[in-house]
């Protein structure tokens, strides 16, 4: 990925732990998928909203850093607000998202999240904090 930041790897990282395969990360277009597992459902049997908020916020982070890194600045999450459309318990979600807004000190991302039969179960608007990076990478 160009400009991408050093730092942990995918599988030391949240989202590792998680499971959530990153399949595409630009200034304009970031996407992932996430299987429905046990471990991220809720006790009603249905995928845990915070999995929804997770996703949203990698890659929001994830598509402004590709674009700041170099610039010697990183993004991080400033604002999340995800609304649930529809239940999913099995399979796969997947997430693509695209920025609203590129400004010098704050990006806005839309993330829509759809079950594996395409249906729309999540919305979220990101905004990201673009501010100076410190050497070396923070962990």
């Amino acid at each position: 990925m160009q400009g991408e930041a050093p730092g942990l790897t995918e599988s030391q990282a949240f989202d590792g732990l998680v499971g959530l395969e990153i399949t595409e990360v630009s200034p304009e277009r970031v996407s992932a998928q996430i299987a429905v597992r046990d471990e991220l459902l809720q006790t009603f049997g249905v995928l845990h909203g915070g999995v929804y908020a997770t996703v949203a916020e990698s890659l929001a982070s994830r598509g402004t850093v590709a674009a700041v890194w170099s610039e010697g600045s990183v993004g991080l999450g400033l604002s999340n607000h995800t609304s649930f459309l529809r239940p999913v318990s099995a399979g796969t979600v997947t997430a693509v998202g695209r920025p609203l807004h590129r400004g010098r000190t704050t990006w806005v991302w839309d993330i829509e999240m759809t079950d594996s039969e395409g249906r729309r179960c999540a919305v979220s608007r990101v905004t990201i904090a673009v501010r100076p990076r410190s050497e070396p990478h923070p962990r």
